[in-house]
């Protein structure tokens, strides 16, 4: 506290008199008065990186472990991470994120080739989409929500949300998909509605190669797995909405989507969005 004292009392008469003589004056060693000053500036900039860490971790609602919000932080300052994740714990800020697994339904009807064969890495936009329809049971009635990703940079490019898991859903997700290029293939797993003589007339009038995953094996198709899960759990179970109303479960998917496009950063899309990272790769 004498050194806060000393440090604001020089401050105040800097103007007048120079440091050595307001030292000399209170009977402050040169030396230690600089000693508290650098302990007050190392203070407040600490201050101030618990205050940043603070607001980041309430602007993303604690989505993200110590890592990502490192990440963030180093795009404003030079801070270390272990830094970050000490001061987390100390305020109880670290990812309150807990993934739950879905339960898989349905049987297969009839299978295309596993072209996609789990290599889930693309060199161009376009070239490899997964797709997938997830169970959204939080609301007044049963939703459903059917997205399509782009592998190059994880990007929800298409989706549907409604009450009926039939061939026009999926086909109204297909719809939203243009200018493809030559070769693109779209990877799915057995469920009828993928099998179906619509959907496949669809895919092909669109020129996209079709690929499905082998029987129980939802592993073949992880990425759009992965990002339902994700979905979710950053959403309706961090926010513990598991009975609400229909219009909040849509909005809910709609905003999360648009969030999960242009601002959750990705550690393999070295800290981007996955429309950043579109935007300045490729």
């Amino acid at each position: 506290m004498v050194g806060e004292v000393a440090v604001q009392l020089v401050a105040s008469l800097r103007s007048m008199m120079s440091v050595k003589d307001i030292c000399k004056h209170f009977g402050i060693a040169r030396s230690t008065y600089y000693r508290w000053k650098q302990a007050s500036t190392d203070a407040r900039s600490r201050q101030a990186i618990e205050r940043r860490i603070g607001e980041l971790c309430r602007a993303n609602k604690f989505r993200y472990g110590y890592r990502k919000i490192t990440a963030l932080l180093r795009q404003e300052m030079c801070v270390n991470h272990k830094v970050v994740q000490r001061i987390m714990q100390k305020y109880g800020w670290q990812c309150r994120v807990k993934v739950k697994k879905r339960k898989r339904t349905g049987q297969p009807y009839a299978i295309a080739a596993n072209l996609l064969n789990r290599d889930f890495e693309a060199t161009a936009p376009l070239q490899k989409l997964v797709t997938d329809i997830t169970y959204l049971p939080f609301g007044q009635k049963q939703l459903y929500l059917s997205s399509i990703q782009d592998l190059y940079n994880g990007e929800i490019i298409a989706y549907s949300i409604g009450d009926c898991q039939d061939t026009d859903f999926v086909l109204d997700t297909l719809a939203q998909l243009h200018h493809l290029p030559e070769g693109c293939t779209l990877h799915s797993d057995q469920g009828a509605v993928y099998t179906s003589y619509d959907y496949q007339q669809a895919v092909k009038a669109k020129g996209i190669t079709m690929s499905m995953s082998r029987k129980g094996t939802p592993a073949d198709n992880a990425p759009i797995e992965s990002f339902h899960s994700v979905l979710k759990s950053e959403t309706f179970y961090l926010d513990n909405l598991n009975s609400t109303t229909t219009a909040i479960v849509e909005q809910t998917v709609k905003d999360y989507i648009n969030y999960y496009n242009n601002n959750r950063i990705q550690t393999k899309l070295n800290n981007q969005s996955p429309v950043q990272y579109r935007q300045l790769v490729g």
